[in-house]
């Protein structure tokens, strides 16, 4: 059977079109992660052989009990610590195999961080406290986005304001402001709620959706309220240093069902 230079391009374009797209790499990713704390008899395996893929624009919560190892797979991720043995991609980039002051760069321009305690620097005020990383990195200062940011998370009339002079809610902000301020490939958040109120707390963790579903970001959060992991597309959880069970699309309801299941 002959075909026809027009009957040729149909079937290639109908090839194409039938070809799903290939998805993005991973933002992040560990490879086989163990930690283990102290040595011999007392030796404590905080992550026990670990894989796991976080994919990029989603906003995913680690989820486990006191001690799962949910804080240590996260400071693995971020390089604030070291792994006993596996590998942590950041990117494309292996993290693992980087020297400390390449990890220090890494950190400083490609990963954002917001705890629960702030960790405002109390003599700078919150402009200053937001523009610090870049201060430190020798970066001109992106005003648009720093404007649009401030804007957003409504404290663009508490930039002269030191920590003292701002609420819990108001000084998480700033935080917020300030890991974002440097575009980072990933955002880490730990427990990034805890020290707030209910209306402050539902602030926030609206805003990290908006940041993922409207600007692309993507996010990491650790937390253990089930009403916070409720705002992820993506919930993991770890019991004993492993991987137990996730959940896709979650609600408070789904998240409260997965945890009794992992205490059982």
């Amino acid at each position: 059977m002959n075909f026809t230079a027009a009957q040729a391009i149909d079937a290639t374009t109908s090839a194409l079109l039938d070809t799903p797209p290939t998805p993005p790499p991973p933002a992040a990713r560990a490879v086989d992660l163990t930690k283990v704390f102290g040595r011999g008899e007392s030796a404590v395996t905080a992550l026990d052989h670990v894989t796991l893929d976080l994919a990029a624009g989603e906003l995913t919560a680690i989820m486990g009990p006191s001690g799962s190892g949910k804080s240590t797979l996260m400071h693995l991720l971020a390089g604030l610590e070291d792994a006993t043995s596996g590998q942590v991609f950041l990117g494309e980039t292996e993290t693992t195999r980087l020297t400390d002051k390449q990890l220090t760069i890494l950190r400083r321009e490609r990963i954002g961080f917001v705890f629960q305690s702030f960790n405002l620097l109390p003599t700078l005020t919150a402009e200053q406290n937001i523009l610090l990383p870049l201060s430190l990195a020798g970066k001109r200062t992106d005003r648009a986005w720093f404007t649009q940011l401030t804007d957003i998370l409504g404290i663009a009339d508490r930039l002269g304001h030191r920590p003292s002079e701002l609420s819990g809610g108001q000084q998480q902000r700033v935080a917020m402001a300030r890991a974002l301020m440097t575009h980072p490939d990933v955002l880490f958040a730990d427990e990034p709620t805890g020290a707030l109120d209910s209306r402050t707390s539902t602030e926030l963790l609206t805003f990290l959706r908006r940041s993922v579903h409207e600007l692309g970001q993507t996010i990491v959060m650790v937390t253990h309220d089930p009403r916070a992991a409720s705002y992820a597309d993506r919930v993991v959880l770890l019991a004993d240093g492993r991987i137990t069970d996730e959940l896709r699309n979650p609600t408070e309801d789904s998240v409260l069902d997965a945890t009794k299941r992992l205490g059982a």
